[in-house]
């Protein structure tokens, strides 16, 4: 064969050196009928086609294209007007299919894809060239076959010119509605026109949606065990899926099954993982998996085509990718999903949570997020159903249940908010009366502090004597402030109320009864640890609102007939599991607090009114952040008179958690746990307001 190549080459030169556009039609018709002589005059079907000359010949007939095609720059050459007028591809077709000699087909497909590929006139409207391509691709992704590898790079390379030429997507996918007109013989010696007796009359159009072969076929070469067939299929799609043209989209959604096959093949791979024996934690944390990684483990394969859609939709037009998230939402998240969470076995629910917990996470196209929220959000009975769930009898649903809030609360889709916190707070019937005639601003001193608790109805708790008030006060010595952080981006200062904004922090600060107080036991890091935490998670929590409009002052409290205050179903479980912090395992309270402490450094003058101003005069019955670590410090007063040596069990609860020792003693370690986990709350809080607010730091 290198002996035909080198006669190749040697003839090619020879052509070059002479008139070239009659021997070039020549020589070209001669390797064409040197491979029908072959059928004409052989008698063994048995004889593979490497074994023949036919490979050469084609390769001959290709370079002779090429190279024509460089010296017709404006015109359509003759020998490329043969192969195009006497339907050689059509032909080329035939003989791959019928697989004669053996191994035919192989050489089709990379006939056409160097033809496809090195021929740079478009070509694709031409009907003898769009329908034998259309049979080729029909030879695609067989069951059994052979040349995957072959197959994959016509598909590429097909969808590349594609990319070249939107319109001819159309052709390709055989959703034609008119008609070209016919090429006139006139019109050949125009420049950039197409050979004249070549129509691109398309077949009748299709009663609603067809499904493409050409999606089928990548779709399941997506499924090969050969990586590189695999990703050239992957990359396919996103070629197609990807072209920006006015009519694209609207053609493969409206017109091909493209969203129902790629939503089919997720839920394919999501009934491959067996959930009764997953771990939940190990799913809640999946890294981010590309889409190419190949793997044969499921959890690998489902995330990773998981990633391969959310990369398609963050590539597609907006019609194309509102229609595949559509697609994902209503045959997975409603079909699948929806049914495994509303299920009452433990490990069900926790992987299906587990799941969408890590699919919030890893998911960034705007489409798939806006489905993932309405999912979440908008289905009644499902929101409130999770949203009950983070107060859960297992501590393990709880917790997962926690994660999905948390990982909700970092997207930047501004229905998250809304729905679970803002609505129920925009009428600020959190408020008393006076205190809402006050025009947002409260006349009382620092020392009558005290006595505003009232309206919150703390002097009839038990936890709450005057005795236990002023005894507290005396322990507690707040430090000085801390420096300053960096300056954040603009943003109104939001109303510190009643006092100085340092009173604000300092109250946080001050929550924590001093016998109580174990980080300065082990000299960690100071304040300043948490302020610049407090100052990197307010930094992201804005710059993910900065779109959202907020208002720039708090809207007027309700006026008229109060109405009961009720803080929101995501509020009130956090508040009521809040207050059982001390009773709780310690992995959910640092959950827990993490998830308003990311409530409270979001930019929004309700969240900071009504969770980091200590100072508001609440309504009957309504309660803040700080009015229930109020009561809890209450509880915790008569809890830790139970604890003998509490600091030295302090000490050692916080060097355990630390990994310093294992030598915590299992009697009250729930609650000293808590207690650690409440003293690193406060500074955080206190830390968040600090950088919130501007400080008089003289």
């Amino acid at each position: 064969m290198d002996t035909f190549s080198k006669l190749g080459s040697m003839l090619l030169h020879a052509l070059e050196t002479r008139e070239p556009t009659v021997d070039l039609l020549e020589s070209f018709v001669d390797h064409w009928k040197s491979i029908t002589n072959y059928y004409i005059e052989t008698t063994d079907d048995s004889r593979p086609v490497r074994q023949t000359d036919i490979p050469w010949c084609l390769r001959q007939m290709l370079d002779i294209l090429v190279y024509e095609e460089k010296q017709q720059v404006e015109h359509t050459g003759p020998c490329l007007e043969y192969l195009l007028e006497h339907k050689l591809l059509e032909t080329l077709c035939t003989l791959g299919k019928a697989q004669y000699p053996p191994g035919m087909v192989q050489q089709v497909f990379l006939f056409f894809s160097k033809f496809l590929s090195q021929i740079q006139k478009p070509l694709l409207q031409l009907v003898n060239v769009y329908r034998p391509v259309q049979k080729l691709i029909g030879l695609c992704a067989l069951p059994g076959s052979q040349t995957e590898k072959e197959e994959a790079q016509f598909l590429l390379v097909l969808c590349s010119r594609v990319k070249q030429d939107p319109p001819t997507l159309r052709y390709v996918l055989q959703i034609l509605d008119q008609p070209a007109a016919r090429i006139s013989a006139s019109d050949q010696s125009q420049p950039g026109t197409q050979p004249s007796n070549h129509r691109t009359e398309p077949p009748p159009p299709p009663s609603g949606q067809t499904e493409s072969g050409l999606l089928s076929a990548l779709l399941q070469l997506t499924r090969s065990p050969r990586a590189p067939v695999c990703l050239k299929a992957y990359h396919s799609l996103l070629l197609l899926s990807a072209l920006q043209s006015e009519s694209s989209g609207e053609i493969l959604s409206e017109r091909t099954q493209l969203g129902e096959l790629l939503a089919g093949r997720l839920l394919e791979l999501y009934s491959l993982l067996p959930l009764e024996s997953l771990d939940p934690g190990e799913v809640q944390s999946w890294p981010h998996t590309p889409w190419s990684s190949q793997s044969s483990d499921h959890m690998t394969s489902f995330f990773s085509w998981l990633d391969f859609l959310d990369q398609l939709m963050r590539e597609a037009p907006q019609v194309l990718a509102v229609k595949l998230a559509q697609c994902v939402h209503r045959f997975w998240l409603v079909d699948v999903l929806q049914p495994q969470l509303l299920q009452t076995c433990e490990q069900v629910v926790l992987v299906s949570t587990s799941v969408l917990c890590a699919a919030v996470r890893l998911v960034q196209s705007s489409s798939l997020m806006d489905q993932l929220v309405h999912f979440l959000l908008r289905t009644q009975t499902l929101t409130q159903l999770l949203l009950q769930r983070c107060d859960h009898i297992s501590d393990q649903i709880s917790l997962a249940s926690l994660s999905l809030v948390d990982e909700l609360l970092q997207k930047p889709h501004r229905d998250i908010l809304d729905v679970l916190v803002l609505s129920f707070l925009q009428s600020r019937s959190y408020l008393s009366p006076p205190a809402a005639g006050q025009d947002d601003r409260y006349a009382e001193s620092p020392e009558d502090s005290e006595d505003s608790e009232d309206s919150d109805g703390l002097d009839e708790d038990p936890f709450f004597s005057d005795s236990l008030l002023s005894d507290s006060q005396l322990l507690l010595h707040p430090p000085p402030p801390p420096p300053s952080p960096p300056p954040l981006s603009s943003g109104p200062p939001p109303p510190s109320g009643l006092g100085s904004a340092a009173d604000v922090v300092n109250s946080f600060l001050c929550l924590v009864p001093v016998q109580v107080r174990s980080s300065q036991l082990l000299q960690e890091g100071g304040y300043e640890s948490y302020v610049h935490d407090a100052h990197t998670q307010v930094t992201e929590c804005r710059s993910l609102s900065l779109s959202w409009d907020w208002p720039l002052s708090l809207p007027p409290p309700s006026s008229g007939e109060v109405k009961e205050f009720f803080e929101g179903h995501l509020l009130k479980v956090l508040f009521d599991r809040l207050g059982r912090v001390l009773e709780q395992p310690y992995e959910l309270n640092l959950k827990l607090t993490a998830v308003l402490s990311r409530l409270s450094s979001f930019n929004h003058l309700l969240l900071h009114e009504y969770l980091l101003n200590p100072y508001i005069h609440l309504s009957y019955c309504s309660r803040s952040l700080f009015s229930v670590l109020i009561r809890l410090m209450g509880e915790l007063m008569q809890r830790i008179q139970q604890i003998p040596n509490l600091t030295d069990r302090l000490l050692n609860t916080r060097r355990d958690l630390l990994g310093l020792n294992h030598n915590t003693g299992l009697e009250h370690l729930t609650l000293l746990r808590g207690l650690v986990v409440l003293e690193e709350f406060c500074k955080e809080l206190a830390a968040i307001a600090f950088v919130k607010l501007p400080l008089d730091r003289q």
